[in-house]
């Protein structure tokens, strides 16, 4: 069966609703008309989006005067300007909590462009995640993908 949403193959939004809900990974992605011009994707009844979303993150620690939440802005300072480059890139933002020591990179972007992206591993996430990694006093360095919809 071939069907088109939003003018991009089934395949890849079907791809980034399995990233975005991993456990209905075989549910069809239908194509709805919000009361906004853009057509969005939609998950299951009611449940729509336009917009998919990478999130980086990691725990840092207060220890040597917060070193390593001050290096780790400085990973994301040598790549954020590749990541405000990707086509289809709505935003990124970056959440710092000094309560729970959690560092967030939150990388959005047009769902019809999100497949390109995942095709290119999420780059530069492999490197940017590989130098955070290596810095002293971050640990729980993971990865989430979800989808994002104005209400």
């Amino acid at each position: 069966m071939m069907a088109f949403v939003a003018g991009i193959g089934l395949g890849r939004v079907a791809s980034a609703q399995r990233a975005a809900v991993a456990c209905a990974p075989r549910q069809s992605v239908r194509h709805v008309r919000s009361s906004r011009p853009l057509m969005m994707a939609e998950i299951t009844k009611g449940v729509e989006f336009d917009t998919i979303a990478r999130e980086w993150r990691f725990k840092w620690s207060t220890d040597n005067d917060k070193k390593s939440l001050a290096t780790a802005q400085e990973a994301l300072t040598e790549v954020l300007p590749k990541l405000k480059a990707l086509d289809g890139v709505k935003d990124v933002q970056r959440i710092v909590c000094g309560g729970c020591l959690d560092f967030k990179v939150i990388t959005s972007v047009a769902a019809d462009k999100y497949g390109d992206w995942e095709a290119k591993k999420f780059e530069p996430e492999e490197s940017f995640l590989a130098k955070v990694g290596t810095i002293d006093g971050v640990s729980q360095v993971e990865t989430q993908t979800f989808t994002r919809a104005f209400m």
